[in-house]
């Protein structure tokens, strides 16, 4: 029996498109219904025949359904309730992709009293945005995190988890406060240090004569693939999780003068050392499927 029948998408960006298609693919007699803000959008998602029916208003997208995604800036996601609120059914079970949980929870919970939340999070994504740039696979083999808040309906939190394994997602269960801990040292601050790197190279751009862009080798190439990331998204993770983000941000700093002064001192074992641990943890990364281990990481080359 599927989880849901009926699943509205808010926001039809590369995880909302990617829901939909991903849907579409692996249970295919679900009715989907999306919405998104910007006409222009809610037009390409049409023609591009993501849903059974592109609704006008956040409203008439969720009147019967069972499951609504919030697929919007974390920033957003409290007035992005407040406009359907009033035609949410009294049982559909009103779930998210934020990246920051603590934050939704408290934003969700003041706009939709009463209603059934279960925020998720799947930890998956690309650098594109925009309804054109999702596919049906982005979810396989990747974690979802589910964030229920306390008390939340055990039941509601399995149909939620159901439906994300059934996406090709491996769910797991965490606080909000904790998810949000965890992703500010596995994916804000790498997202923070390679805006600033990035930022930093553009800034020398005249000194070095248009050089650092000319001859950027694998590690700038990648800064700049995380840095090319949806600016407003972000703005939004870095505001509403900055208290574990500058946490983190801190311990960074600190780890980040102890090699300043290896390399000062010429401390080799030391350098050698953390080289050594930092690549065991690349390889865990590798042998838990959740990256390539293909040379120069999967990149093609003519």
């Amino acid at each position: 029996m599927l989880p849901f029948a009926r699943v509205t998408i808010i926001g039809i960006g590369l995880i909302g498109s990617s829901i939909a298609r991903a849907v579409r693919a692996r249970m295919p007699t679900v009715r989907l219904t999306g919405y998104d803000a910007d006409p222009q959008v809610r037009a390409t998602a049409d023609a591009l025949h993501l849903f059974d029916d592109v609704a006008d208003s956040s409203g008439a997208a969720v009147i019967d359904a069972d499951l609504v995604i919030l697929c919007v800036p974390v920033g957003a996601m409290g007035a992005a309730a407040v406009d359907f609120a009033a035609d949410l059914p009294a049982e559909a079970v009103v779930s998210d992709v934020g990246s920051c949980k603590a934050e939704v929870v408290r934003a969700l919970s003041e706009a939709l009293p009463g209603a059934i939340i279960v925020p998720a999070h799947p930890v998956a994504g690309t650098e594109r945005s925009g309804p054109e740039a999702g596919f049906a696979t982005l979810f396989n083999k990747r974690w979802c995190i589910l964030t229920p808040p306390e008390g939340a309906d055990p039941l509601a939190v399995e149909r939620v988890a159901e439906f994300w394994r059934r996406l090709g997602a491996d769910v797991e269960t965490m606080a909000p406060d904790h998810h949000d801990r965890v992703l500010a040292i596995t994916s804000h601050l790498p997202h923070l240090i390679a805006y600033t790197i990035v930022g930093t190279a553009s800034d020398m751009e005249e000194v070095t004569q248009s050089e650092v862009i000319k001859y950027s080798a694998g590690g700038f190439r990648d800064f700049t693939r995380i840095a090319a990331s949806d600016p407003t998204m972000w703005r939004d993770v870095f505001l509403a999780n900055r208290e574990a983000v500058l946490e983190m941000l801190q311990r960074f700093s600190e780890d980040l003068s102890a090699l300043q002064r290896a390399i000062r001192w010429g401390k080799g074992d030391e350098l050698f050392e953390l080289f050594t641990k930092t690549r065991a943890i690349r390889r865990g990364i590798i042998e838990q499927g959740q990256d390539d281990p293909a040379p120069d990481f999967g990149r093609t080359h003519d």
